[in-house]
Parts: C-alpha cells; sequence; structure tokens
C-alpha cells in the first residue's frame, strides 16, 4: 500500500502534503494565504521577486506571526533588460489614453530603482526561511552554498529540459516543471519564451526521465486528480496557485475572482503588456487593445513600473480590464473555498486515486548517461526577453 504524500519533497522539508503554493506576485499572494497553505500542511509562498529588502522583510514578519510551519520565498534572477529610450516613449504613448480614462495624469511616476538581488538574498538568509524559489535562470553557485550552508532548501524552475539540465548542474535542491498550462510568468531563461510552451503531460516525464533531481510538476493541476497525475508521472510534488486564487484568503479583487470561474481554458492569453516579461493572463481590453504593438513595449522591469500606477488604480476601483489578471489554464476550475478545506479535499482525492497497490514511478537506479551543457557560462537570460 502506497503513501502518496511521502516524497522526498515533505521528507526533507517537513510538511505533510506535497503541495507547494505558486508565488502569487501582484497582489492574490498574501501572507494570510501562504500562511493559511502552510498551517494546512503544504508550503505557502511568498513572491519576493519585486519589493525592496524591507518590504520583504515585513511579509515574512507577518508570515511568522501566522504561522509556525516553513514556508518558500521565491526570488527573481535574470535581470533587467536594457533601456531603450524609444520603447519607452513608445509605451508612454500607448498607456496615456488608459491613464487619461482613469483620470490620472498623461505621464507615469519615474521608475524606482528595482531591488537588489543579493539585498533580497540577504533577507531571505537572515531570516532563516526554509526555502528559496527561483524564476528566471540558474542561480550562482557561490549563491547555492550560501543557502545550502544556511540548511536552505532550493527550487529552480524550467520550462523545458536544457533549461532543467542547466539548474541540475547549478545544484539546485529541487526543480519546478512549469508546463504552458501555467499561470503568471513564464520562467524560461533558455531561448524565447514560446519555446518554452510544453505542457505539463510532456514535460515532467521528459524530465523525470532525464534528471536525478527531484521534480515538482506545475501547471493547470487544479485538484486531487491533477497531483495523483503528477505523482504518476514522476513528480516528487506539485505547485499550485491558479487553484488558490478564488480563495477568500487570496488578495485577488472580486471581480478578478469572478472572472476566473466565468472564464474557461481557451480564456488566458500569453501576454508582455504588463511587466515585460511574457506570462499567462486571462484576456481582457489592455491585453487584447495593446497586443498588436508588444514587440514595441520595453522589457523588464520597465515596463511593470509603467503600468503600475495604471494596475494599482484599477485594482483599487475593480476595473478588470486595466488590471493584471494572473491566471493558468485550469482557471474555470477555481472554487471559493478556503484553502485549508481544499488541500484537505485534494489529499483525499488524491489518496483514493492512488490508494491501490501499483507503485509510483521511481527514478532509474542509474543516472541518465548524457553529455551536460557546460554549467560555468548558462546563456544570458536578458537576451532572450
Amino acid at each position: 500500500f502506497m503513501n502518496w504524500s511521502h516524497t522526498a519533497l515533505t521528507e526533507r522539508l517537513d510538511i505533510r502534503y506535497p503541495i507547494i503554493q505558486a508565488p502569487l506576485a501582484g497582489g492574490p499572494g498574501t501572507p494570510q494565504l501562504a500562511a493559511v497553505i502552510s498551517n494546512a500542511g503544504g508550503l505557502g509562498s511568498l513572491a519576493g521577486g519585486y519589493p525592496q529588502p524591507e518590504a520583504l522583510r515585513q511579509a515574512i514578519a507577518e508570515m511568522r506571526a501566522l504561522t509556525d510551519r516553513p514556508f518558500a520565498v521565491n526570488l527573481a534572477l535574470g535581470g533587467a533588460a536594457p533601456g531603450d529610450l524609444a520603447r519607452l516613449a513608445r509605451a508612454r504613448e500607448l498607456l496615456a489614453p488608459y491613464r487619461a480614462e482613469l483620470g490620472l495624469p498623461p505621464e507615469p511616476p519615474l521608475p524606482p530603482e528595482p531591488p537588489v538581488f543579493e539585498e533580497l538574498l540577504d533577507v531571505v538568509m537572515g531570516e532563516r526561511v526554509a526555502a528559496v524559489s527561483f524564476i528566471f535562470g540558474a542561480p550562482d553557485t557561490v549563491y547555492l552554498d550560501l543557502l545550502r550552508d544556511a540548511g536552505i532548501v532550493t527550487f529552480g524552475t524550467a520550462t523545458h529540459l536544457l533549461e532543467a539540465i542547466v539548474l541540475e548542474e547549478s545544484g539546485v535542491d529541487f526543480i519546478v516543471a512549469q508546463g504552458a498550462e501555467a499561470g503568471g510568468h513564464r520562467g524560461t531563461f533558455i531561448g524565447h519564451p514560446e519555446q518554452g510552451l510544453v505542457g505539463i503531460l510532456t514535460l515532467v516525464p521528459l524530465l523525470a526521465k532525464h534528471i536525478r533531481v527531484p521534480i515538482v510538476a506545475g501547471g493547470g493541476i487544479m485538484d486531487g486528480r491533477g497531483i495523483a497525475a503528477a505523482r504518476i508521472l514522476g513528480a516528487t510534488g506539485v505547485q499550485m496557485g491558479t487553484a488558490f486564487l478564488a480563495c477568500p484568503e487570496s488578495g485577488a479583487s472580486p471581480a478578478y475572482k469572478a472572472l476566473l470561474s466565468e472564464g474557461s481554458e481557451i480564456a488566458t492569453t500569453l501576454s508582455r503588456v504588463f511587466t515585460g516579461r511574457v506570462g499567462r493572463v486571462l484576456r481582457n481590453r489592455l491585453v487584447n487593445e495593446l497586443h498588436p504593438h508588444e514587440a514595441d513595449l520595453p522589457g523588464f522591469p520597465l515596463q511593470l513600473f509603467l503600468t503600475e500606477e495604471l494596475r494599482q488604480t484599477a485594482a483599487e476601483r475593480d476595473l478588470t480590464d486595466f488590471m493584471a489578471l494572473w491566471a493558468g489554464q485550469g482557471c474555470h476550475l477555481s472554487e471559493n473555498r478556503p484553502a485549508a478545506e481544499l488541500i484537505a479535499a485534494w489529499a483525499e482525492q488524491a489518496a483514493t486515486l492512488l490508494g491501490g497497490e501499483a507503485p509510483l514511478w521511481e527514478p532509474a537506479a542509474e543516472p541518465v548517461d548524457r553529455a551536460a551543457p557546460a554549467a560555468e557560462s548558462p546563456p544570458d537570460p536578458a537576451c532572450f526577453i
């Protein structure tokens, strides 16, 4: 008889279920939501890619006040795209009519200095969080050594096999296989984002076959059926984001939550309108109208700052036309139920589905023979964004 929930992930992090909450940046991911998920036996996550170090430290403190269970912080690699004055001017011109419609001044405020990665890393090291997940690249081995010495578990994000190989060579503890179905930013850092659109059903078995590091499946997993399927495909656990968006603890606005359940599997699209990086969102007016001009927009984080005031004002007024409605392809399966209740229901469902005597997939005893790329010089992610 098989214990579906006992995996390398639950053992390493001392959590009850191999369920990670995806870091939901841009509003939905709150310390309250992450804490509830950690308390319910999963691994809650805080999005640490954009905030300044002090804001991140404060979010961790809020989290600690709500749970004594392990949780993760997500950090973004990849740096900033080079500034381009022509694109900057064009983006301001394109956004001006929408700003006028919301009664905002024609010019967005000057962008702040983006947070320094090393300063954010210092915060998570100093706070001794249980885990750190990375997106948009392979962390430098120096950083990974520091985190390992501090007893912090590390996760990388891969959207195809080559990225997973580079991450494995870097020395991360786990690799999140981000399927094309996933909501939010695409984690692709080798090649163009379109090349990283491999579905989870294909991606997990592929990585499980060629990679020795344990794989966590992310993208389109919305309930116990998806969890069971991911385990059978070879994943040691799952990462779920969209499945938590409609929960009462989520920071998503009421109108945002309503659109999730009204959506369908074709309600989402890939867009770089909001941040300069490609991400999966629900279609809305801003996405549709600016789609023909995406190539003219600056990269991350300039576009993020240019749209910030517009997005915040829209969120305050619940105007979904101008909000970044991050969502995965399974959004129509979202349920407005407390996160802890959902986790308990999924656990029961997965246990029922995996309760037979059939053994779960196990990695081969011998390492796969393959030529690994040189780990010391992974491609510069900035040139692909």
